[in-house]
Parts: C-alpha cells; sequence; structure tokens
C-alpha cells in the first residue's frame, strides 16, 4: 500500500455533489477561505446542463506555485453523491483520501486498499440538530466544510469571516451557518484523525483578484464604450449579460437625471439579436452580443451583411461542447473555424484569444475600438473554463487617458471642406473607407446600406469587375487587421529548441505548467501563445524556425491547425495535433504524456533515416 499523500499548499480537493444540493456556495467558501490565508487555488466546476438531479463537481487545487490550471487527478475526494460513488473513488490518486459520509454503513469492498478513508456521520449528525428536511441538507455542507477546515488547518475564522460577507445584513442567516461550520469543526478536531494535507498561511495571493472571464469580459465591454447589448439566453454565455447590466446600473446611469444611459435587449433569438447589434453600431453605438456555438449558428445571416456591409459589431462567443446542442457545461475551443469563416461566401473575421479573466477584460474592452477602426464584426473568443469559472488574476488595469478610437468617420466639417466622400472608397490604400453616421449632413454624405453588390460610392451594380474590387478591397483591409491585433507572446526554451508549441485561450494555464514539466524530462520547446487573428508575421516566422510544431487545441479536428495551415500555407507534417476534446479544461498533465508520447514515437525514425 503507498504511503499516504503528504503536502503543504499542493494538492487537489474534488467535491461530487447533487447538482440543486445548495453545494455551490459552500464549496466556494472553501476554495476563498484557502486564498484568504494567501494561498493560490484554481477552481473548476462541473456541472449538468439541467436543472437539478443530475452529478456536479467542483474542483479546488491549492498551489503554492501558482498554478491555475487542472492539474488531473485527485488527492481528497469528497464523495456525497452515491449516484458517482465508483468513478469517483477511481479518480483518486494512490495514497489519497476518501472523505464521506458514514451514516450507512458500506462493506469493504466499496473502497480502494491504496487510500484512506475518512468516515463522518454527516445525516446523523444533521438529523439530530435540525427538524426541517432543507435544513438538513443546507447545513450538511457547511457541516462538512467545517471538518475538512480542522484536518486541513485552514482558519475556520477565515471561514467564517466570509460567511458574515455573505450574509451581511442577514443576521438570522449568520448565526446559524456560523453555529453549522463550528459543529463540523468540533467534530473533526474531537474524533477524525489528522491527515498530512495541509493548508499553511503564506503570501502568495498578493493583489491579485479571484473573478469569472464573463464578468470581466462585460467590464472591458463598459470601459470600451458598449452602450448597447441584445442577447438571447445560453449556456455559457448567459451571466456576461447579466454582469454588463450590473455594471450599467452603477457605471451608465446619468448621475444628473437618473436617466440610463445604455440599453440592454433580449431578442426573441439569437438570430434577432446580432440584427440589433449591428442596428445599433451602424447608428454609431458600441454595441455587442454574447452567446456560444449554437447562437453563432443561427448568426451567420446578419455576419455577412455586418462583414459585407462594414458595419462594427462585437461579438463574445463562450465556447461550449458541439455539435447541436452538444454539451451545454462543458468547455471546448471548438468555435473557431465557425467564427473565421462565419456567413456563406468569402469572408474572414477578426478574432481574440484572452487567457484569462485580465485579458478578458482587456480584450474586451479593445475589440470595440477594433470593430470601429476596421468597421467589421469582432469576436473574444472565450470558453466556458474561463467564462464561468473563477480564476486568480492580477488586478485589472485602465489608462484613463484612453480615447475610444472609432476609426475613419467622415463629419459635416469635413463634408463642407470638399472631401471626397464613397462609402467604399479606398483613400489611401489600407482597404478601410470612410463612412458617415446618420444624419451627419442635411445633403451630403448620405448612402445606401446594402447586403448586395455595390460601386465604391455604393451605387447598387452587380458589374464582375466592381465586385472583384470590392472583395479585394476587402482583403487588404484584412491585411491591415493583421498589423492592429495582438501579436502573439513567444516564450523561449532555456536551451536551443527544434521543436515548439503553439497554443491559445484558456489552454494557456496548463501549458505553462507542462512546458516546466516537459523541461524536466529534458524535452525542450518554443513556445508561442496566439492572442489574434489573423495570424501577423511573427507567427509564420516562428513555426518555419522549427523542425516541427505541436499545436495544443480543446477540439476533435485540430482547427487551429487548419486556420493555420490555410492561413499561412503552412506544409500540414509541421504541425502535429495535441488535441483534449471531452469536455472537462485540459490539464498540464495531459499536454506533458501527449507531447512526450509523440516525441517519442518520432525519435526512431529519425535514427533510422539518420
Amino acid at each position: 500500500m503507498p504511503q499516504p499523500i503528504a503536502s503543504t499548499n499542493d494538492f487537489v480537493v474534488k467535491f461530487a455533489n447533487v447538482n440543486g444540493s445548495g453545494s455551490a456556495s459552500a464549496n466556494l467558501l472553501f476554495a476563498k477561505s484557502i486564498l484568504r490565508m494567501g494561498v493560490p487555488v484554481a477552481t473548476r466546476n462541473i456541472f449538468p446542463s439541467n436543472i437539478q438531479g443530475l452529478p456536479t463537481w467542483y474542483e479546488v487545487r491549492v498551489s503554492a506555485a501558482g498554478h491555475l490550471g487542472r492539474r488531473g487527478g485527485v488527492d481528497l475526494m469528497v464523495a456525497m453523491n452515491p449516484q458517482t460513488w465508483a468513478q469517483d473513488i477511481a479518480s483518486i490518486d494512490p495514497g489519497g483520501y476518501l472523505f464521506y459520509d458514514s451514516t450507512k454503513p458500506m462493506p469493504p469492498s466499496k473502497f480502494r486498499d491504496d487510500i484512506t478513508v475518512i468516515g463522518m456521520p454527516l445525516t446523523e449528525i444533521c438529523n439530530k440538530a435540525y427538524a426541517d428536511p432543507r435544513q438538513r441538507q443546507l447545513f450538511k455542507n457547511i457541516i462538512y466544510i467545517g471538518a475538512l477546515a480542522a484536518l486541513l488547518g485552514i482558519d475556520a475564522a477565515a471561514i467564517e469571516q466570509l460567511i458574515g460577507e455573505q450574509y451581511k445584513g442577514k443576521e438570522k442567516l449568520f448565526g446559524p451557518n456560523r453555529d453549522a461550520l463550528h459543529m463540523g469543526h468540533d467534530y473533526a478536531t474531537q474524533r477524525l484523525k489528522p491527515i498530512s494535507l495541509k493548508v499553511a498561511r503564506a503570501d502568495a495571493v498578493g493583489d491579485r483578484v479571484f473573478i469569472d472571464g464573463n464578468s470581466a469580459a462585460a467590464l472591458g465591454a463598459v470601459y470600451g464604450g458598449a452602450t448597447v447589448a441584445a442577447w438571447y439566453p445560453i449556456t455559457p454565455s448567459t451571466s456576461m449579460a447579466e454582469a454588463f447590466q450590473r455594471y450599467c446600473r452603477r457605471y451608465r446611469v446619468d448621475p444628473a437625471t437618473r436617466k440610463n444611459r445604455y440599453a440592454i435587449i433580449q431578442g426573441e433569438d439569437e438570430l434577432a439579436s446580432v440584427g440589433i447589434v449591428i442596428g445599433a453600431a451602424w447608428n454609431g453605438a458600441r454595441a455587442f452580443t454574447c452567446t456560444s456555438g449554437p447562437g453563432l449558428s443561427l448568426m451567420q445571416e446578419f455576419l455577412g451583411l455586418a462583414y459585407f456591409a462594414e458595419i462594427p459589431a462585437v461579438l463574445f462567443d463562450v465556447q461550449r461542447a458541439g455539435p447541436s446542442t452538444g454539451m451545454p457545461t462543458r468547455t471546448q475551443q471548438a468555435d473557431i473555424l465557425a467564427a473565421a469563416y462565419a456567413s456563406h461566401g468569402d469572408t474572414k473575421h477578426v478574432l481574440l484569444f484572452p487567457e484569462d479573466p485580465y485579458e478578458c477584460f482587456e480584450l474586451g474592452a479593445l475589440a470595440f475600438d477594433l470593430a470601429d477602426r476596421l468597421q467589421t464584426p469582432v469576436f473574444v473568443m472565450l470558453d466556458l473554463d474561463i467564462g464561468m469559472n473563477e480564476w486568480l488574476t492580477k488586478p485589472f488595469q485602465w489608462d484613463d487617458g484612453h480615447r475610444l478610437d472609432r476609426g475613419k468617420v467622415m463629419t459635416a466639417a469635413d463634408l463642407d471642406a470638399g472631401k471626397e466622400f464613397g462609402r467604399y472608397l479606398d483613400v489611401d490604400g489600407d482597404g478601410i473607407p470612410y463612412r458617415t453616421y446618420p444624419g451627419t449632413h442635411p445633403s451630403k454624405g448620405a448612402y445606401f446600406t446594402r447586403g448586395t453588390s455595390r460601386d465604391r460610392y455604393a451605387r447598387y451594380t452587380e458589374e464582375g469587375a466592381a465586385y472583384v474590387d470590392n472583395m479585394q478591397r476587402l482583403l487588404r483591409k484584412f491585411e491591415t487587421a493583421k498589423k492592429l491585433v495582438p501579436a502573439a507572446v513567444r516564450t523561449p526554451a532555456k536551451q536551443p529548441a527544434k521543436a515548439g508549441v503553439i497554443y491559445f485561450g484558456s489552454t494557456a494555464a496548463a501549458m505553462r505548467e507542462s512546458l516546466a514539466a516537459l523541461e524536466g524530462q529534458g524535452i525542450h520547446l518554443d513556445a508561442l501563445r496566439l492572442r489574434g487573428f489573423p495570424f501577423g508575421t511573427e507567427v509564420i516566422e516562428f513555426i518555419a524556425a522549427h523542425e516541427q510544431v505541436f499545436v495544443v487545441e480543446q477540439n476533435r479536428d485540430a482547427q487551429l491547425r487548419t486556420l493555420l495551415m490555410t492561413e499561412g500555407g503552412i506544409d500540414p507534417a509541421k504541425l502535429v495535433p495535441v488535441l483534449h476534446y471531452d469536455g472537462t479544461p485540459i490539464t498540464g498533465r495531459f499536454i506533458t504524456g501527449a507531447i512526450s508520447s509523440l516525441l517519442r514515437a518520432v525519435k526512431p525514425l529519425r535514427e533510422v533515416a539518420s
């Protein structure tokens, strides 16, 4: 039998609960209490798409080193769901711990010989303390948090303080929750044996904030000047619209008149929502919608109109597992091609790839400048892992001197001065024409906005030469976009490397951990994190500088790899896919194992060739 795992500030706790049991707030208290002790945590909420009754899991990774990706494996399983007992037990690493409700005796066959079992009669304790069935269920969660605090050395006062903040002004709720916490803490202190997993006070959190990506993106939209949001509820993007509404109530209300200076509209469907956004943006407002893959599919027709009529719009795509309904509450990076080439015909769209909530805020704000500057839809490609999970991230920063970039807008003064206006006229070779806002001038600068072919002055025509002229100009604009989207971030290996790795988005946290692990195995890789599409020259140069490049992404069909081959003219043999798509966030262990296995597989071939 392996020795029990012994670790301080470096382990994974996983809670297995039933959806709708009230466990979510208790498990979050557990995670935040460790943060209050100055120790970084990374949390992942894995929940079903129904309202109540199915299994749900919540992972808390305690990491003194500050690793924010999923590690993989479980050191301490808090098993509160009989339905998932077998798989929960199987997921514990050898030498790990099982904490469970021991009110009903269980046969030895239900356990493993290589783990430490900690039983606590939670149901029995609750039945004695509470008469109301709902109270029994809710306080059971707080009682096991108190017991875990005692076992792990978490300061119960930190949890009590968090409960006080949660129920501020609701003293009738604070007292019973505090009592349940101490009930569990006292039981564990007096009756349970100590374990070798510990939380020790540290100073490794600093001034970082704990926030989900959807909230961060919504705040970025506010700072980016958005005043209009149109959306249709869809998991996992709904919380972004709700967060934007909260922020607008705080920051978008006129202090003198108390009138709202924003409009938030729930459309009858996703197509209507993006149509509202395009109409508002055409009229000069900064507008956005938030959606996920199925919504993006419904928006295709209007996205083609916005691309061809050259109307700015921002779309936040919080990706989930597809196709069709797929797994609505599971994460993937599987909308890359659908967004890059959205709509029929020849289209190419700008994509931004934030890696964490900080970049959700930063790129969320930037997207509105890019959309106005380029007069085109811009997609911010989140995923469920970033969007709905809370991440520890550095405080958001904003330059108060920043001025919104509205791009090429011709004013009434410009028109009166005799400047030539052609809505689709490229005057300086960057592919971006001037536009006017509706009502700019009583007699000049008007044009007809259409989705059909036209000439440089917005006059309808189906002449082939005029159509080709317009389509070629749109390509020039896309070339201009390469200089405006955020450049890729390169991380060189500590030793010269013949191989490289490309990754993006929420994969970044696990990738950084994997790079360190691979280095420990003597495998050195140069790394490149993509932040935007179209790809800049630094991306193509990175690929050219290496014999092979691994492309790590969370989808089945290697969509980013396909985009690199298509847009960069890259030899497919040079790009090696590393794919993870089971709906759970990718782990450092998975990436490390996949890359090391692939390298072992090709090494004998190289030796034979030499």
